[in-house]
């Protein structure tokens, strides 16, 4: 009786000595992994990484990890042409079934899943925000961009009549979507009025709606679906065969 209770007790020590090793082992893999993706994307800051999943050692022992989530608190994608950039805010990523190298020199997930957020006034530098004729004597402008509710995107337009400014800009109510998985359309579903008077349809869609193209998202992910919510346009982003480093 007296060996089975010190074996128990030689159980429980070495148990507590292995999950504290694994801990620290997850705890430094962690950083090292950090430290890789913040090289290889070239981040201005360190991303949180988390490596789920217990023990993590048998995981590398396999050289795969179950569940990975990366954290980027601010990446400039590509925007287009010219070599302009846009924030993203907040993109979070679910990395599954992530093979890897010994070193974390190389590692690529299976899938990928996560959203991030563009916020308004991001997205309002894409849009038509300079004085622009849609009739003789009446120009128009987009002067802000904003949570239309249930989805939609409300764009304000500042209107101006034979040299007057109106004195509330006129609210568009409009859809956003994905294209071809890497540019946000906008898109009024109803044409205003400016200034009373009825504008032809092509002249007031120069101005309400407009895109967007990311480029250039950790991975290789893409863009899956977007809606409009309070602080900006929150995307759902997803991918396959995801590179985060090599």
């Amino acid at each position: 009786m007296r060996a089975l209770r010190i074996l128990l007790i030689i159980a429980v020590i070495l148990g507590a000595l292995f999950t504290a090793v694994d801990r620290v082992a997850v705890h430094l893999a962690e950083g090292e992994a950090a430290d890789r993706l913040r090289a290889s994307e070239g981040l201005a800051s360190t991303p949180d990484v988390d490596i789920n999943g217990f023990p993590f050692l048998t995981q590398v022992l396999g050289g795969s990890l179950d569940e990975v989530q990366v954290g980027i608190s601010d990446y400039e994608a590509g925007a287009g042409e010219d070599g302009k950039t846009i924030r993203i805010a907040d993109l979070r990523a679910d990395l599954k079934g992530v093979e890897f190298s010994g070193d974390f020199g190389s590692a690529v997930a299976d899938s990928a899943t996560g959203t991030a957020t563009i916020a308004y006034d991001e997205l309002l530098r894409t849009a038509k925000a300079e004085p622009t004729q849609v009739a003789p004597g009446i120009t128009a402008e987009v002067v802000a961009l904003s949570d239309g509710g249930n989805g939609k995107i409300k764009v304000a337009l500042e209107t101006t009549v034979l040299g007057t400014k109106l004195p509330e800009p006129v609210p568009v109510l409009g859809s956003v979507t994905v294209v071809d998985g890497n540019t946000v359309r906008v898109r009024a579903d109803a044409l205003p009025v400016l200034g009373g008077v009825e504008i032809a349809e092509s002249k007031v869609r120069q101005i309400t709606d407009f895109e967007q193209r990311i480029d250039g998202l950790p991975g290789g992910i893409s863009l899956e679906k977007v809606q409009a919510a309070e602080d900006g346009v929150e995307v759902t982003v997803t991918g396959k065969g995801v590179r985060l480093a090599g």
